[in-house]
């Protein structure tokens, strides 16, 4: 439990035997259960979370590699059945430490967000480590992740590091989430539609013998029609759909 709260860690794992064990390790004490959801790894990664002597960990298993966006609506659906009231997305490359958990988790206690997730670019120095052509890329992705969504005031859409509220993920459509990644840009869209409150919080980058799976290049061309897509989807729903709706039946959809 998190300040009375309880408290479910999605971790999706694709091939990262080398770096789950101390990703899981590193796991609070505040967690009540941990979800990792192996996407049918080639590797020993569902053999070592299974290993864990750590009663807490749930391995939920792909038969096929679905991406990391189906992962993680597989880890939201299983931990929404099993009644929890905050979900965190954490990677299993151990990218993301627990020690900024909090963070993520007060402006949520506190009434102030239903999502919050981590931004790498807030103050100087979070980005140490991080590559120019990388770097470049975020940069491009979060200009048209704020065209699509509307959320002008956030950043970094490519950080994966996020809480969320039973009641947000309740609102959205979870199938319809882009299963690859991208997963993450998708489902802002998806959270401006349904009203949800998104909440920024400054989070370092750790990167360490992690290889990032993100190819830019090819992510870009991936994600930008996605995102065209979501604005004009957005665009409907918003000045269309709602705009002619009675007050009270749009605030129920």
């Amino acid at each position: 439990m998190y300040l009375k709260r309880s408290l479910a860690i999605i971790v999706p794992a694709y091939n990262e035997a080398k770096l789950i064990s101390k990703t899981l390790a590193d796991m609070p004490a505040e967690a009540d259960r941990i979800y990792v959801v192996d996407d049918a790894s080639t590797d020993a990664t569902r053999q070592i979370a299974e290993s864990l002597q750590d009663g807490r960990i749930c391995v939920l298993s792909s038969s096929h590699n679905r991406g990391v966006g189906a992962s993680i609506v597989n880890g939201y659906k299983q931990a929404l059945e099993d009644g929890f009231n905050i979900m965190v997305v954490m990677a299993g490359d151990g990218q993301m430490s627990a020690r900024f958990m909090p963070d993520l988790l007060n402006p949520i206690i506190s009434g102030k967000a239903d999502y919050s997730k981590g931004n790498r670019f807030l103050y100087p120095g979070h980005t140490k480590g991080m590559s120019h052509w990388r770097f470049f890329g975020n940069r491009v992705l979060t200009y048209l992740t704020k065209i699509a969504s509307g959320y002008w005031e956030i950043g970094d859409p490519q950080n994966g590091y996020a809480a969320a509220t039973r009641e947000c993920l309740l609102k959205i459509n979870l199938d319809k989430i882009y299963p690859r990644y991208g997963y993450c840009n998708d489902l802002l869209v998806k959270l401006k539609v349904a009203g949800c409150r998104v909440s920024d919080v400054p989070i370092p980058a750790l990167y360490g013998p992690e290889k990032s799976k993100i190819r830019y290049h090819k992510y870009i061309v991936t994600v930008a029609p996605l995102l065209l897509r979501g604005f004009l989807w957005r665009f409907w729903m918003e000045y269309f759909v709602r705009a002619g709706k009675p007050k009270s039946a749009a605030q129920s959809s």
